[in-house]
């Protein structure tokens, strides 16, 4: 009798991907809302450390909550008077990058004409036109202020959500209090989620300074642009750090020449293989617990769903799918996918009496 129960509740598969493909459709039409909740998720998962480092200290949880978000809003002002400024200043420069830009061109269509190769000036020009490199730059950074336009939901969502951090924990207990189901897995995702991020930020941050640092002393104008675009990029797996060397290694061409190309490239890449290579891995000890293939596919995935917030979070909401389906056994063999081949193996040694719930 228990056989027939359980078989007539599974359900088909075809059934589980056309429900899954149905709730994606639905989440790509309402992105624009859940862009905002997840932000507001992410600010607070990153305010939360030092909220709860502050009231190790004794200082209340509200006061602690304002001091933080004071810091955070501090910190955003700056960010946004720092474009304007940059831009505005990159405006007054124009003619000097556009006669740089004109000596280059001429010079490269001198050494092409001895090898019988002819470009005009306009297309030269239009190639390596120096507005249209700190225009994208500025688009971006401009996309971000648009998710972060609604700036005012957003922080409000967090505010409220880091507000009720104590209860939040009490309430779930409240909930799963007469059920089997266990609250470990939701204390796994939120420490898992809490420690990506806060080492994640850590680390961007780093970057970010250090190639500011590093620009500033090759001479690359608006170097804490390039900082700020770096230490944003990071956020974003295996192909962030590449991404945002693409305009700082483009401006460096217009306003240096080939040595500032030269020495921009190196400033990244020894940035990114320091901190990217020797530190954050250090950092993360155990690791985010995907394959690098899943990483990179949850960012197509993710960036296809959500947009820019979604290549921002892929990390975070894979790992999230990865550690709800280790939770049951019909979906544990999809986890042990997105996982790498250590976490397979260790399941592999397991002896049969061991759960991954004892872990």
């Amino acid at each position: 009798m228990t056989n027939s129960n359980s078989t007539s509740r599974k359900i088909p598969m075809v059934v589980v991907l056309a429900a899954l493909i149905i709730i994606f459709a639905g989440v790509m039409q309402a992105a624009s809302l859940i862009t905002q909740i997840l932000l507001a998720l992410f600010i607070s998962v990153i305010c939360a450390q030092p909220i709860l480092w502050l009231q190790k200290k004794k200082i209340p949880q509200s006061l602690s909550v304002v001091l933080v978000f004071v810091a955070i809003i501090t910190l955003f002002a700056a960010f946004g008077e720092l474009i304007g400024t940059s831009l505005s200043s990159f405006s007054k420069n124009l003619p000097k990058y556009e006669q740089n830009l004109n000596e280059m061109g001429s010079s490269l269509m001198q050494l092409l004409k001895g090898y019988g190769v002819n470009l005009s000036t306009d297309n030269m020009s239009s190639m390596l036109d120096p507005s249209k490199v700190m225009n994208l730059t500025a688009s971006f950074l401009g996309q971000l202020g648009g998710l972060m336009g609604n700036a005012f939901t957003i922080f409000f969502l967090a505010l409220f959500l880091l507000l009720e951090l104590n209860s939040i924990a009490i309430k779930t207990k409240a909930i799963l209090k007469d059920s089997n189901t266990s609250v470990d897995h939701l204390n796994k995702i939120g420490k898992s989620i809490r420690h990506y991020l806060s080492i994640k930020t850590v680390t961007s941050l780093m970057t970010g300074v250090l190639i500011w640092i590093s620009l500033t002393i090759i001479g690359v104008d608006y170097a804490i642009i390039w900082g700020l675009v770096a230490f944003l990029f990071n956020y974003i797996p295996n192909i962030g750090s590449i991404i945002a060397a693409i305009p700082a290694i483009l401006f460096a061409l217009v306003q240096m020449g080939l040595g500032g190309v030269v020495w921009t490239a190196i400033v990244f890449v020894a940035v990114n293989m320091i901190i990217g290579s020797a530190v954050e891995p250090k950092m993360m000890g155990k690791g985010m617990g995907l394959s690098t293939f899943v990483v990179f596919l949850s960012l197509i995935f993710w960036g296809f769903i959500l947009g820019t917030v979604g290549m921002f979070l892929s990390i975070p909401l894979t790992m999230t799918i990865k550690i709800m389906l280790e939770q049951n056994p019909n979906t544990r063999w999809f986890a042990i996918i997105l996982g790498t081949q250590s976490d397979a193996e260790a399941l592999l040694d397991e002896k049969p009496g061991d759960t991954p719930e004892a872990e």
